[in-house]
Formats: C-alpha cells, sequence, structure tokens
C-alpha cells in the first residue's frame, strides 16, 4: 500500500498558494483546497486544477441538515474534485445525502465520481475536550463509532488521527480509507495540533493519505521539505 502525501494550501493568497503549486510541481503530491482558500481565492484555483488536470481534495467539512449537504456538495463536485469532506457527526442521513450528490452530479458531468470523507474527530482535540463536547469515550472509539455510520451511508472513508487507522482498518477493511492530518516530521512543532504523528508512523498504521500544511507551505525550500516526507515515507 502506497500512502499519499496531500499538502494543505493554507496560505492567505491566491499568489502564494499559486507559487507553491508551481514549486511542488513534478512531485508526486495531492494538493489540499481548506476553508481558507475556499472562502479567499477559491475559484480561480479550482480553475486551475481544473484546467490543468491535476486532482485535488476539497477540505469543506460540510455539517447541516441533509438537503442543504446534498445541495452544496452538488455545487462543490467540478472536475478535478477527487476526494470532499464532511463532518460525520452530521449523522447517517447527512452522510448519505452527500454521497447520493456526489455519485448524480458526477455521473451529469460524466467525471470520476469523488470519494466523500467523514470527519470523526479533529486532530486539534485532545481526550480530555471530548467530555465538553458531550461525547463519551476516548478519541478512538468516537472516531471508530462515527466510522460506522460514514460506512453505512457508503463514504470513500474518513478522516482520522494515526492512533485510530489500525482499528478502522481492522473493523472496516483496506479498502476504506483513511486519511489523516496531525502529521508532522520529527522536530517540527505541533503547532495547534494535539494527536500528531510522522509520516513514517503513519504509513506502518496503515494511512492512505496524510495532510501536510506548515512544515512544508511555511518552509523557505518547501518542495525540499515534501522530498524529505517522501522519502520518510517510502522509507
Amino acid at each position: 500500500m502506497t500512502t499519499r502525501l496531500v499538502v494543505a494550501l493554507d496560505v492567505p493568497t491566491l499568489a502564494r498558494a499559486e507559487r507553491l503549486v508551481d514549486a511542488l510541481s513534478g512531485i508526486d503530491v495531492m494538493f489540499k483546497i481548506g476553508y481558507e482558500a475556499v472562502y479567499g481565492f477559491g475559484e480561480p484555483l479550482m480553475e486551475r486544477f481544473a484546467s490543468a488536470g491535476v486532482p485535488y481534495m476539497l477540505d469543506v467539512k460540510l455539517h447541516d441538515i441533509p438537503r442543504t449537504v446534498h445541495a452544496a456538495v452538488r455545487a462543490l463536485v467540478r472536475p478535478g474534485v477527487a476526494l470532499l469532506t464532511v463532518h460525520a457527526l452530521g449523522g447517517l442521513e447527512m452522510l448519505g445525502a452527500a454521497v447520493e450528490a456526489a455519485g448524480e452530479r458526477a455521473a451529469e458531468l460524466g467525471i470520476p465520481e469523488p470519494g466523500v470523507l467523514a470527519v470523526t474527530i479533529l486532530t486539534s482535540i485532545a481526550p480530555e475536550d471530548l467530555n465538553e463536547l458531550g461525547l463519551q469515550g476516548g478519541p478512538g472509539e468516537n472516531a471508530i463509532r462515527l466510522a460506522a455510520l460514514a460506512r453505512d451511508a457508503r463514504a470513500h472513508g474518513v478522516v482520522c488521527s494515526v492512533a485510530e487507522v489500525a482499528d478502522l482498518k481492522n473493523f472496516f477493511g483496506a479498502e476504506f480509507a483513511a486519511l489523516c492530518p496531525g502529521i508532522r516530521p520529527g522536530g517540527s512543532a505541533h503547532g495547534d495540533q494535539k494527536r500528531v504523528a510522522t509520516p513514517a508512523e503513519a504509513r506502518a498504521a496503515g494511512a492512505d493519505y496524510i495532510v501536510v500544511g506548515r512544515p512544508i507551505v511555511d518552509d523557505a525550500d518547501p518542495a525540499a521539505a515534501a522530498q524529505a516526507i517522501l522519502a520518510d515515507l517510502h522509507a
């Protein structure tokens, strides 16, 4: 199994995002467009990827009533969107609406259906934070419970921490995808991430995708930083 590196384009301007894309061209990475980019300059960035035939991840973490999420997914699916995210806490019906809308719209456009990934427990949430949210048990228990909803809704997989991946694969099978944020190369600052792992730990656990932002985008040489992470993944 190959673990794919996803670079988070969490930067404040289109010009900086495009410089990062240029710097990382020719390197085997996928790009992730998250909140900052979607709301700040999403359309031109998505148009660039579509015109270049570059698949990307749209990390919008939708969480609303099923009808609204269905409509939003239909509006978001377009050429190039390979993955998109919704919140598993939206419930089974909402997750099913997202998956249904992704399939419907992709069929209408004649493009590959994007994988819907359900966000379980954010990696910025520590175990002691769960009680404040009214969730019983630890992060792993909650992540697996939410992953079961995603599986029942026919989602492509989930977003979870590396700590949950082995159990996830054991319960739901190797084909149920695990995308892991909170990835930090050894010696990197954790920032606001609380449940972190190294790229090598993610690969060993069986993660299908790892998301890395600041250790690459804030590096003076983002290409070298990305190559170092890929070397760690493939060692």
